[in-house]
C-alpha cells in the first residue's frame, strides 16, 4: 500500500485546483450578514463547532490510528483528511436534512477560511508525532510556505472574491448561488470519480483494506459533531448541524495536497477519494432519516 503511487498527470492538477476555487467561490455568495448575526446571537455553537471539527476530530484520528494500525500511507491520508475544512456538500446536506443551515454555512465558511493555518498545523503536527508517519513526513520535506500558498490560492482568493461580489451585486450573486450550490456537488463528485477512474485497478485492489478505516473514520466525525452539538443545544437542527458539518471533510483538498506534494501516494490518495465517496453515502442516509423523523 505505502509503495503506490496513483497517476495524475499536471494538466489534471490545474483542472482539480480550478474545480475547488469554483467551488469555494460558490459558497462564498451564499454567506449573507443577516446569516452570520443570526448565528452568532449563540456563539456557543460555533465555538462547538469548530472545537469538534479543529481540535477533536483530528486528536480522535490520531488516537483512531494508534488503534487501528493501518499502514503509514493510510493513517497519513486519515490525518490529512482530519486536518481539511469542512466539506462544500455539508451546506446541501443539511438542508435536505432540515438542520441549522445557517449554523452549517456558517462553520463550513470559516473553517475554509481558517484551513490556510488549521490544515498544515494538524496535518504536521500529527504526522509527526505519530512515528509510522513521520518517516513519510522526513523523506517528503514538504514546503509548507508552498502548502500555505496553495489553500490560499484555492480557498481564501475565491471566498474573499465571492464575497465582493455578494456585497456589491447582491442580486446577481442570489440568483447565481443556488446553480453553483448544484453545480459545485456535481463538481465535487467528478473530482473524486476522475481520480478513482483514472487509477481504476490500484483502488479495487484496495478497497477491501481502506473501506474499514473509513467507515470507522467518518463514524467517528459524525458522532463527535453530534455530542459537541448536545453539549451546547436541545435543538436536534442544531445536533443535526454540527454532525454532518465535522461529518463532511474537504477530500478534495485533500486529493489536491496529496497529488501537488506526495506525487500520488497510494494509501493517502486512496482513502481521501474513497471518503470523498462514503461521506455523501453516509451524509445523504443521515440526512434522508433525519427528514423523516
Amino acid at each position: 500500500m505505502d509503495d503506490i503511487a496513483l497517476n495524475f498527470n499536471q494538466s489534471s492538477l490545474i483542472v482539480m485546483n480550478v474545480t475547488l476555487a469554483f467551488i469555494m467561490f460558490g459558497i462564498a455568495l451564499d454567506l449573507s450578514f443577516e446569516k452570520f448575526k443570526g448565528v452568532l446571537k449563540t456563539p456557543r455553537k460555533v465555538i462547538a463547532g469548530l472545537i469538534g471539527q479543529l481540535i477533536l476530530l483530528p486528536l480522535l484520528t490520531y488516537v483512531l490510528v494508534v488503534l487501528l494500525e493501518p499502514a503509514p500511507s493510510l493513517a497519513l491520508g486519515m490525518f490529512l483528511v482530519a486536518a481539511c475544512p469542512g466539506g462544500n456538500i455539508s451546506n446541501f446536506i443539511s438542508s435536505l436534512a432540515k438542520a441549522n443551515v445557517a449554523l452549517s454555512i456558517s462553520l463550513t465558511s470559516i473553517t475554509s477560511l481558517l484551513a490556510v493555518i488549521t490544515t498544515p498545523l494538524n496535518f504536521g503536527f500529527y504526522g509527526s508525532l505519530y512515528e509510522p508517519t513521520h518517516l513519510i513526513m522526513r523523506e517528503i520535506s514538504l514546503d509548507w510556505l508552498e502548502v500555505v500558498r496553495t489553500i490560499c490560492m484555492i480557498i481564501l482568493v475565491p471566498i474573499v472574491l465571492g464575497l465582493t461580489i455578494k456585497t456589491k451585486f447582491p442580486k446577481v450573486a442570489l440568483k447565481m448561488a443556488r446553480p453553483l450550490e448544484v453545480v459545485s456537488m456535481v463538481l465535487f463528485m467528478l473530482i473524486v470519480l476522475g481520480a478513482l477512474m483514472s487509477n481504476l485497478d490500484q483502488f479495487m485492489a484496495c478497497i477491501g483494506g481502506i473501506f474499514l478505516y473509513v467507515l470507522a473514520h467518518n463514524a467517528t466525525a459524525l458522532i463527535t459533531g453530534y455530542t459537541m452539538g448536545s453539549l451546547v443545544s436541545k435543538d436536534f437542527n442544531d445536533r443535526k448541524a454540527l454532525a454532518i458539518e465535522t461529518g463532511i471533510q474537504n477530500s478534495g483538498l485533500g486529493l489536491l495536497i496529496i497529488f501537488a506534494f506526495f506525487e500520488g501516494l497510494g494509501g493517502m490518495a486512496i482513502i481521501a477519494a474513497w471518503w470523498g465517496i462514503w461521506h455523501m453515502v453516509s451524509g445523504f442516509t443521515l440526512a434522508y432519516i433525519w427528514r423523516k423523523h
